[in-house]
This record gives structure tokens, C-alpha cells and sequence, in this order.
């Protein structure tokens, strides 16, 4: 019997312990695709001086957790929910595992329906660490 297939999306930009913590708990509902978010959609998400690390490079910190079974990037255009659609309809996954803060959850949880699937909150937002604190971008 094969495993789930789970679904991870997100910009991982400078990987810190809360990303860790949440693909390795993603990790445990089956086999793990992280998709992480292409450098221009990071520069429409987080702002011009985003991402940090350039998608190669992301990429491959998340290979080097060894958490992952495979790692892709998302497409450029990837903001209206047809793209998203058309996106899991390729991928077909039976979780798309998020984090109790992760936006547009009702959307997901719809387009995952339509699929089939499921989605799955994993792990509790922890406020006091984010990579926009880690490079002092927020403040408490």
C-alpha cells in the first residue's frame, strides 16, 4: 500500500527550526513534496529585498534536510486559485499540510476538495520565530 501524498508549499527562504519542526511533522502523514514559492513570487509576497536565498539555493538547504522526497519550485504565475487548481491537479496530492496561521485556509481547503484530498494543519504558529524576525524585519 503506497503512502499519502503530502503537499508542503511555502517560501522557505532562511530555514529556521520552526520550518524544520513543521516538514518534519508534515513529514510523518506520508510521502513529502515541498514546493517552494519561485524568486519573482517571493518579491510580490515579501517585497524587492526577497527572497534571501535564490530558488537554486533554497532548494537545495531543503534537500541537504533530507526531510523532503522530492523538492520544486513553483511556477511564476502562481497567484489566481486556477493556478492553484491546475497545480494540484498535476501534483494530486492527498494532504496539502499547512500551519494553523496559513492564509486563505477556506480556499485550500475547497481546492483540495475538489482533488480529492485533504487538508491538514500540523503544527500550531509559533509567533516568536519567523524569517522576517530573523532578519530583523519585524518586531514584537
Amino acid at each position: 500500500m503506497s503512502r499519502p501524498r503530502v503537499l508542503v508549499t511555502g517560501v522557505f527562504d532562511v530555514l529556521h527550526e520552526e520550518h524544520v519542526r513543521f516538514l518534519m511533522d508534515a513529514k510523518k502523514l506520508g510521502t513529502l513534496i515541498v514546493a517552494i514559492e519561485s524568486d519573482g513570487r517571493v518579491r510580490q509576497l515579501k517585497g524587492h529585498t526577497r527572497p534571501i536565498n535564490a530558488a537554486p539555493v533554497r532548494m537545495q538547504n531543503l534537500i541537504d534536510l533530507n526531510i523532503a522526497d522530492e523538492v520544486m519550485v513553483l511556477p511564476d504565475k502562481f497567484s489566481q486559485t486556477a493556478h492553484h487548481r491546475a497545480f494540484l491537479k498535476l501534483i494530486k496530492p492527498d494532504i496539502l499540510a499547512v500551519s494553523s496561521h496559513t492564509s486563505h485556509l477556506d480556499k485550500k481547503v475547497k481546492l483540495m476538495q475538489e482533488i480529492g484530498g485533504r487538508v491538514e494543519v500540523v503544527r500550531k504558529h509559533n509567533p516568536k520565530v519567523s524569517t522576517s524576525k530573523l532578519l530583523g524585519l519585524e518586531i514584537d
